[in-house]
């Protein structure tokens, strides 16, 4: 994704430092998530309403 580089990515507390599956997220005025292993990769982006509605459905362990 164009621009990708000009924001401030954040991994998550719950990553742990040897690697594994992690993704890095964004929030600069749509949430961006790209692997943390592959950081030129791919980035996904979703508007706000989009992914508060999956983080709440995370949260509440529900089948999305």
């Amino acid at each position: 994704m164009e621009g990708s580089n000009a924001v401030t990515w954040r991994k998550s507390s719950y990553s742990g430092s040897n690697g594994g599956q992690c993704v890095e997220v964004a929030a600069p005025g749509r949430v961006l998530v790209r692997d943390t292993e592959d950081r030129a990769g791919a980035v996904l982006a979703f508007g706000p309403d989009a992914w508060r509605m999956f983080a709440t459905r995370v949260k509440t362990d529900k089948a999305v």
